[in-house]
């Protein structure tokens, strides 16, 4: 089972991600905006705004692209967010490029997880849950958290609890629906709150 999602992971995230061609120093010097929310480094330290070093130069790249989308069709396509919406409307192709080529080489900083979460996080995380239909985690995002860069799935690892509880939320009420043929709202919407309590907090130490 695990192979398979693996499988069809890779088969489906592949064949959509393009290879960014940014500048990290332009994108340094385009950052100054950035800063405020996710920190002059990407390493967020408000809850529910995402650590965003270290990310996937792409996804950084399919992210910013889709919240400008959103801007000029308003709302109707691309990834939704009233902040993010205004701040990606005025990019163009290259400043998107640049930024994303600077956030992704930056370190991440490290994060951590509650003792009283790593048990059920391990088991949800790696295993699924066979009865509820649930993929397991690293079937995507690897046994690090890592994500895979040329799959197009994101580095999860070290972030916010906050975050990723409310990006799993809204992909379970389909608030959020730019994932890829849907796989991240079929996932989120077999997920209880206590769920993605636990997965929440279980990534944010995972390494």
């Amino acid at each position: 089972m695990k192979k398979l999602g693996l499988l069809v992971c890779l088969t489906l995230g592949m064949t959509t991600v393009a290879f960014a061609k940014g500048d990290p120093e332009a994108g340094k010097a385009k950052s100054l905006t950035c800063s405020a929310c996710h920190g002059a480094d990407g390493n967020s330290v408000i809850p529910m705004n995402p650590k965003i070093a270290g990310q996937h130069e792409g996804y950084l790249v399919k992210q910013l692209t889709e919240y400008r989308l959103a801007s000029r069709t308003g709302g109707k396509q691309g990834r939704n967010n009233a902040v993010m919406n205004g701040m990606a409307a005025g990019l163009s192709d290259q400043d998107i490029d640049d930024l994303a080529a600077y956030f992704s080489s930056q370190d991440q900083k490290a994060g951590e997880t509650p003792e009283d979460v790593i048990e059920a996080g391990q088991a949800l995380y790696r295993g699924g849950n066979a009865e509820k239909g649930i993929t397991s985690c690293i079937s995507c995002h690897g046994p690090n958290g890592k994500g895979m860069g040329l799959a197009g799935f994101p580095v999860i690892s070290g972030q916010h609890a906050d975050y990723i509880s409310s990006q799993l939320k809204m992909f379970r009420s389909g608030t959020r629906a730019n994932d890829h043929n849907g796989m991240m709202r079929d996932i989120a919407m077999k997920l209880s709150d206590d769920d993605i309590e636990v997965l929440s907090k279980y990534v944010g130490g995972l390494y």
